[in-house]
């Protein structure tokens, strides 16, 4: 950060400094204007001379060449600097010259200059020691990019890496991240449903080459994969072979268990396809979304609530952590799952019931906005 003022103080400085300059070529150009009327003259006198027949066509043409050329630098050294208001002048050089200090009492004022700079690393390992609950998904990804450093060879890690830069709006980052993943356990149908999905959502909705490829590579390990199949269906009928792309939907339909909960959506959609003759718009297709998995506690919000449950479970062994039991109401109340909230506050609120501070705490800490998950 000191860095940083030190070359805004600088750039400043130089302004400054063609500030000046410009003035002073200006006040050395103060008499230009008679210059630039002799040498109008002199063009003058050259078209009078041409019309007199005095000068020959080549004679002409280099004169005013001539002529044109030395009114052209003339007027380069004619006077920049207005002349309406002279008693401006020294008001506006002096600012010029006190920027550079400006800039630097400001810095000092209203900042930091002992401070020193504050390494991203070192706002990583601060992270680390952070709830997860209290984390944004940029700083969750962040964490373990780093801890991916020390543990190259653990997909489980790579995919988790995946889903928290695609929750925090990186669907090219949650990419790589997942075909590393894939790279480091290639039989794992998972990793290659999850890396197809990403490229949908990187492609915007799109099941491009990549995505029909992955979820082929998923169904050569498992045939009967629902998320796959659904995806390479879609993609069929987005090709235009809407029959084929509903044969396969339907077949997809039929093998689904009865008590899947996805079946109800999935099978409204294929109803309004067929009858709209194409897919229906991307965001307008809730449907589509129901045929994908129901979620398996694996995403970002599973990884956090993993994380408050080992934080409730730690709680239960040393109930007298009042920063804990705020800590656990929070989370609850940004992952909105209220009736656990209001549990985790009811006990918490029994325990310090003399303590007028934490229970202040713990109800600031219920009233935590829930955390937006649709972006």
């Amino acid at each position: 950060m000191i860095a940083f003022w030190i070359a805004a103080a600088g750039l400043s400085a130089v302004v400054a400094a063609l500030v000046l300059r410009g003035a002073a070529q200006a006040s050395l150009g103060a008499g230009d204007d008679a210059s630039l009327a002799v040498h109008r003259r002199q063009v003058s006198e050259i078209d009078d001379l041409a019309d007199r027949g005095l000068l020959a066509d080549g004679e002409l043409k280099t004169a005013r060449a001539e002529a044109g050329r030395r009114l052209i630098a003339a007027a380069d050294q004619q006077q920049a600097w207005p002349v309406a208001d002279p008693k401006t002048r020294p008001l506006i050089l002096a600012f010029a010259a006190l920027a550079p200090l400006i800039a630097l009492g400001v810095y000092g004022a209203v900042a930091a200059p002992g401070l020193g700079d504050q390494p991203y690393l070192k706002r990583v390992a601060q992270w680390r020691n952070t709830e997860l609950s209290q984390l944004s998904p940029d700083q969750i990804a962040a964490v373990l990019q780093e801890t991916a450093k020390a543990k190259p060879n653990d997909p489980e890690l790579f995919r988790l890496l995946a889903l928290t830069r695609l929750q925090a709006g990186d669907p090219t980052g949650a990419a790589q991240a997942l075909r590393r993943a894939v790279s480091l356990a290639p039989d794992r149908v998972d990793l290659w449903v999850g890396l197809g999905e990403m490229f949908i959502a990187e492609a915007k909705g799109e099941i491009g080459t990549d995505a029909k490829r992955a979820f082929a590579e998923a169904l050569k390990r498992d045939p009967a994969n629902v998320i796959a199949r659904y995806n390479l269906a879609k993609a069929r009928i987005a090709e235009g072979d809407l029959a084929g792309g509903l044969a396969d939907w339907r077949a997809v339909l039929a093998a689904m268990p009865s008590d899947d909960p996805r079946r109800a959506g999935f099978a409204e959609e294929i109803v309004q396809t067929q009858a709209r003759g194409g897919l229906l718009p991307e965001p307008t297709a809730p449907q589509g979304q129901a045929a994908a998995p129901a979620g398996d506690g694996s995403g970002v919000d599973g990884f956090i609530q993993g994380m408050v449950a080992s934080l409730a479970a730690k709680l239960q062994a040393n109930p007298d952590d009042a920063d804990g039991w705020v800590k656990l109401v929070r989370a609850y109340a940004v992952l909105g799952d209220t009736t656990k909230r209001d549990a985790a506050l009811a006990q918490a609120q029994a325990r310090f019931a003399g303590q007028p501070k934490v229970l202040a705490a713990l109800r600031q800490a219920a009233q935590a906005p829930k955390a937006d998950t649709t972006s």
